[in-house]
């Protein structure tokens, strides 16, 4: 007699009700499908949330919000920018938009998010920025950071495209005393437009020109332009600009998922006390916990298996061990000190990036979305476990 195997339980999961499904009608229907006063209203909700008097401004994605980030602060051609090698190519790939060179920096150990001492070490006369990543929704420590920013003169972009909502010191992601903080809301993130981002700020003319830039660097919106007295064909190229706006449908979507944010964040915080508890006295890392007054938006879940250096043999087999058990797992991330475009461009080894190095041969990312249910969860708990006999 064959048995029926489980369902197969996804890496990730958009949390998408009927809510969302009438806002996109609602919107389409409206005949604004581009951007318009859904992506507006967008921009003002999300930065009530935040508070903290900062402009947001909602883009095609976060690597579009990077871009317009790494533009507006002026990084050019001869430049430097410090980013950490455990992150997704686009955190450095910006940075290439604009003729400038990423500074691959080394991890903390602990938290998998980037070190404030070895960006200290990797400051030249050509380092201008420093790009943070958030690992997994857990805040770096951005004491330190703007810290060297100050004492070096240079310029802080946040890719908290993992980071929403995480407290840093009582204080969300997004309200810091960076430049500029790039959110994103791509379909596996805490909260999702199918594909797009936010790029938040307190400056005024950093706002007014990731504004303009977004949209061919014309100097007023199609809303504004449809909406104004003055004469609606009349506009004004001042730059030569991208092309990075959120349509109104996807806004649309991103303001009713705005909404149930904090449920989100408490349900994917439960799950993630869990694993915790669960995984507790096993020969695994687990996941990194939040410092008291900090806490985690839990993106990834990522333990990291006991395997020594150099054997990538074993969390292969361990993937596959779940695979075979119906488990989705991912990755979080192949280091860009391996990848063959950043390492034969800047010649880079592992031995120049030892702890992110390690990390990367035992990194394993867990499922971890809403729509899990505890017995979703208990058949991974179960899985690892057996896994790892």
């Amino acid at each position: 007699m064959t048995t029926t195997p489980p369902p197969f339980l996804p890496y990730a999961l958009p949390d998408i009700g009927t809510a969302e499904q009438a806002a996109v009608t609602a919107a389409m229907a409206s005949g604004w499908v581009t951007t318009g006063p859904n992506a507006r209203a967008f921009e003002e909700e999300f930065a009530a949330y935040l508070g903290g008097e900062v402009t947001a401004l909602a883009v095609s994605s976060a690597t579009a919000g990077l871009h317009l980030a790494v533009e507006a602060i002026g990084i050019g051609p001869g430049d430097e920018v410090i980013v950490p090698t455990l992150t997704f190519t686009s955190t450095a790939e910006v940075v290439r938009y604009m003729g400038a060179d990423p500074v691959l920096a080394d991890i903390d150990p602990a938290t998998l998010n980037i070190d404030p001492e070895d960006i200290e070490r990797r400051i030249t006369p050509r380092t201008k920025a420093i790009i943070v990543v958030h690992y997994g929704g857990l805040a770096c420590d951005m004491a330190a950071i703007l810290d060297i920013a100050v004492r070096h003169g240079l310029r802080v972009i946040e890719d908290a495209a993992h980071a929403f909502p995480t407290l840093y010191q009582g204080s969300l992601v997004g309200t810091l005393a960076s430049d500029i903080t790039v959110f994103s809301f791509y379909a596996n993130k805490t909260m999702t437009t199918g594909e797009g981002g936010m790029v938040v700020t307190r400056d005024p003319s950093l706002a007014e020109r990731m504004r303009v830039m977004r949209i061919h660097g014309i100097n007023r919106d199609a809303f504004d332009r449809f909406q104004s007295k003055t004469p609606a064909w009349y506009y004004e190229v001042v730059a030569p600009g991208y092309k990075y706006n959120l349509n109104d449908m996807a806004s649309a979507l991103g303001r009713v998922q705005l909404t149930r944010i904090d449920a989100f964040a408490e349900r994917r915080n439960a799950l993630a006390s869990r694993y915790q508890n669960a995984f507790a006295g096993l020969s695994i890392t687990d996941a990194p916990r939040p410092l008291e007054g900090n806490t985690h938006a839990w993106h990834i879940y990522a333990i990291r298996l006991p395997v020594p250096a150099g054997d990538l043999e074993q969390r292969a087999q361990f993937i596959e061990r779940l695979s075979k058990e119906g488990i989705g797992t991912s990755v979080h991330y192949i280091p860009l000190h391996r990848q063959p475009y950043w390492r034969d461009t800047y010649n880079l080894k592992p031995s120049d990036y030892p702890h992110a190095d390690l990390a990367y041969h035992g990194l394993v990312s867990l499922p971890l979305y809403t729509l899990m249910s505890d017995a979703d969860q208990d058949r991974v708990i179960a899985s690892v476990r057996d896994a790892l006999r």
